[in-house]
């Protein structure tokens, strides 16, 4: 129970951090509003992090909290192409709504130059385990090709999702990210589809 308990402690900072960047900006934001956002105590805070500035490197830990929330409600009999698919907008529509595009930029700038632990390529991540869920299941209904491995599909889908951010970044947002991630990541997982044999007549 008091590992759960911390865990949503974690959850709450986080929550309250980036839904007050979104609001007023990174810089215009305190560790005290913080505090007081998320219902929990200086201690608390500080125990998870150092300052305001290691909550930037909490960005995947807000898309693994959607995914879960995903989980519980996406209808799982759909195909698993549909699946991939839901779960991209979803998230491209959150950070939209959630994410200030310079605090996208930065983190995604940082993980290129870190030397220390690269948060997006994490694969405990519940992000990789639900793709590879997913994607397994739907090899194994005849859904999605056996050609490839799972781990080289959930890399492809992965990188395909990178893309999209970092562009959606160098453009300064000027576009929707979940409107052209929606007509272009069909087209990118079309590769996941079975390649039907013609019938022999």
């Amino acid at each position: 129970m008091a590992k759960k308990n911390a865990r949503n402690t974690r959850a709450s900072i986080v929550d309250a951090a980036w839904q007050l960047f979104y609001e007023q900006g990174y810089e215009d934001t305190t560790v005290e509003e913080i505090i007081a956002a998320s219902h929990t105590s200086k201690g608390s805070f500080y125990h998870y992090f150092g300052g305001k500035d290691a909550l930037l490197s909490t960005l995947s830990d807000l898309f693994d909290r959607k995914y879960q929330d995903l989980q519980e409600t996406m209808d799982r009999n759909m195909p698993a192409m549909d699946q991939l698919l839901f779960l991209n907008q979803a998230l491209f529509q959150m950070i939209e709504a959630r994410v200030p595009l310079d605090l996208l930029a930065r983190l995604l700038s940082t993980q290129l130059v870190t030397s220390g632990a690269r948060h997006l390529l994490d694969h405990r991540r519940t992000y990789y385990r639900l793709l590879r869920q997913i994607i397994a299941q739907g090899q194994a209904a005849g859904q999605l090709t056996q050609q490839q491995s799972v781990n080289d599909m959930v890399k492809v889908y992965a990188l395909c999702e990178r893309a999209l951010l970092y562009d959606w970044c160098l453009c300064g947002g000027e576009y929707s990210l979940a409107g052209y991630a929606g007509e272009q990541m069909p087209r990118f997982l079309a590769q996941f589809l079975p390649v039907l044999r013609p019938e022999i007549v």
